[in-house]
């Protein structure tokens, strides 16, 4: 007997079960297919327990430089396990909270291995047992994985991905983490506060690529400064196990070839999306050359009644940008007339230390694409609620266009900036220009100053420097 629903979600990640929740919402009658975990990558193996390892070694940090706030914390010891386990306690609390969220909802679940047969049909595979399923519309939410290197394939042992980094065998002491986007350099920060003795190395000329040049250089100083080994316009060209470490081939910007010995190494190198054997092949669902699906502004794929969400479409790959499309495909489905998704309203956010988030353009961008800018820059220093915390690292920097006031990208490094950014991100998908943010009385003593200053100094205007 074959079950027939409204709509199908095919992945319980971040885009997924907010999809199959607005859908329920709406009238429509759900079904979520999940062949491992509710809740998906995100948050049982990627954004809530990585966060919850590093506020762990957030507040490792602290305790060990107590004496600079008049106190004493002696003895100071981190137990990797006890930090794992409290990681994975946050990641099954959360996982329990969506078995909740699909109850409430009336959202079928079914759990197993999902494929697509025929339009609107779908088959779930568990334990040997196939069941049909049925429905006017799918959404393929299915994430993606990890990408591996051809010569270091990950086995969990030395060699790891950040899913074995999230709960490594062991403390290592020597690290090499290959790749500086945001997972890796999270890594990197997370086992440096920790104590052991990181090397970050990247092929591009400068780590977090995708950053403001400003905010990549500030952080390379500040990552030196706590005494990591950054490299830059360098690359990895062999790693072999030795049973007791690994050694590693690593070739730098002057052409120089060194070998030389790490306890463990964290690939991470970008991700793979999770296409093979979901029956794309079968309705004929177009992928782009990196095999993510592509989609419509409203996450239409090119077969009607198929829609693609999240980190198997393309880019960018964030847990908040799969949940956006997911309420906009569920609405599109429901007949309503959603907002389409916008790339350069999305923020990023890095949870190293010290902290790194941004939106829209950067400033070589924004010259790149034509526009006249105004540019402000607002350093912590100049705070004085980041000079009471003991935070007064790091800056804000705005870039405006000179002709209409329009933000066209925020920029931030430091304390907090993650939870500051949305500010900015509300103003630029309210599509607010420089007096209105000029015009917003920021509250006292806060962070928060720091973004005003921004938006004054672009126009020379700044109060506090």
């Amino acid at each position: 007997m074959t079950s027939s629903y409204d709509l199908i979600v095919l992945g319980s990640g971040p885009g997924g079960y907010v999809a199959a929740i607005r859908a329920a919402q709406l009238g429509l009658k759900t079904a979520i297919v999940e062949r491992e975990n509710l809740g998906g990558i995100c948050l049982n193996w990627g954004c809530i327990p990585t966060k919850a390892l590093l506020r762990s070694a957030e507040i490792y940090h602290y305790m060990q430089h107590a004496k600079a706030y008049g106190l004493a914390a002696d003895n100071i010891t981190a137990d990797i396990d006890a930090i794992v386990k409290r990681s994975r306690g946050v990641a099954k609390q959360l996982n329990q909270g969506i078995g909740h969220l699909m109850k409430k909802n009336k959202i079928d679940v079914h759990m197993g291995d999902g494929k697509l047969t025929a339009p609107g049909k779908l088959s779930v595979t568990a334990d040997g047992k196939t069941e049909e399923l049925s429905a006017k519309n799918i959404i393929i939410a299915t994430g993606a994985r990890a990408r591996d290197l051809p010569f270091a394939k990950a086995d969990g042992k030395r060699i790891w991905t950040y899913r074995h980094a999230m709960t490594p065998p062991e403390m290592p002491t020597k690290l090499l983490v290959i790749g500086s986007g945001a997972i890796g350099i999270e890594f990197a920060s997370f086992y440096n506060d920790l104590g052991a003795k990181v090397t970050v190395v990247e092929m591009l000329d400068r780590i977090v690529p995708v950053e403001d040049e400003e905010v990549s250089a500030f952080l390379a100083g500040a990552l030196k400064k706590q005494g990591m080994d950054i490299r830059t316009s360098t690359g990895v060209q062999k790693i072999t196990d030795t049973g007791s470490g690994i050694t590693a081939e690593i070739k730098a910007k002057d052409g120089t070839i060194t070998t030389e010995e790490f306890s463990h190494v964290i690939v991470a190198v970008g991700i793979v999306p999770n296409v093979e054997n979901i029956g794309l092949e079968t309705l004929g669902i177009e992928p782009d050359k990196r095999f993510h699906i592509k989609t419509d502004a409203m996450c239409r794929t090119n077969v009607p009644g198929i829609y693609a969400i999240g980190d198997v479409t393309q880019g960018p790959w964030l847990a908040h940008k799969a949940s956006h499309e997911g309420v906009i495909a569920a609405e599109a489905i429901a007949g309503g007339h959603p907002h389409a998704m916008d790339p350069k309203n999305i923020p990023g956010c890095t949870y190293c230390h010290p902290q790194i988030a941004s939106v829209g353009l950067t400033e070589a961008k924004a010259k790149e694409a034509g526009y006249s800018v105004k540019v402000g820059k607002f350093p912590f220093i100049g705070n004085g609620k980041a000079i009471a915390l003991g935070e007064a690292e790091g800056f804000i920097k705005t870039v405006f266009d000179e002709k209409t006031g329009e933000l066209l990208g925020a920029h931030m490094i430091g304390a907090e900036v993650t939870e500051l950014i949305q500010g900015y991100t509300i103003g630029k998908t309210a599509e607010l220009v420089e007096a209105d943010f000029m015009n917003t009385v920021f509250p006292h003593p806060t962070l928060s100053e720091m973004m005003h200053e921004s938006v004054l100094g672009a126009f020379g205007k700044a109060l506090h420097i």
